[in-house]
């Protein structure tokens, strides 16, 4: 084989490999992405048996796409290593649960609910109140607390949190 062939292919290759980082690269943006964390864990006791926890989010989506929420979970990791569901509060109780449950303050920021919507390069607080079916001492004593949240398009986004 000729050196011209080996110098042309060559430029060939870095041409083609060119084109492929600049067609990944300049859509990159519509990768769906959310950043996240918990900010607080609020938690109490309802009755002998149940319990709440109020969990204060901080939510980011640095797409360039919205962010629709589909499914919002909430699960406590207990000691023993099994798990419970929790019941989601709906936005429309929030106002009385924290008015005659006192000791969980005040409800700072809006309740993250299906289809709320985080728009493209945005951050926003949000909190999720989910009530368990196990005492407060035993949500307190639980290893964490898992925090899923599903967009409409199907992409998801989980946080782990400790309770303490």
């Amino acid at each position: 084989m000729s050196k011209r062939f080996f110098i042309l292919f060559g430029v060939g290759v870095v041409i083609i490999a060119v084109a492929v980082f600049a067609v990944l690269y300049t859509h990159k943006g519509n990768h769906l992405v959310l950043n996240g964390k918990v900010l607080k864990i609020r938690t109490g006791a309802l009755s002998d048996q149940d319990s709440i926890a109020v969990l204060d989010v901080r939510l980011e989506n640095p797409s360039d796409v919205p962010f629709e929420v589909r499914q919002v979970l909430v699960i406590l990791n207990k000691q023993d290593g099994s798990t419970a569901d929790a019941s989601l509060i709906a936005k429309m109780d929030l106002h009385q649960v924290f008015q005659f449950n006192r000791f969980l303050g005040d409800q700072y920021n809006d309740s993250l609910s299906i289809k709320d919507v985080i728009p493209p390069h945005q951050t926003v607080d949000r909190m999720v109140a989910a009530r368990f079916d196990v005492p407060n001492k035993e949500l307190e004593a639980s290893k964490s607390i898992l925090l899923s949240i599903q967009d409409m398009g199907g992409p998801l986004f989980e946080i782990t949190q400790s309770v303490k």
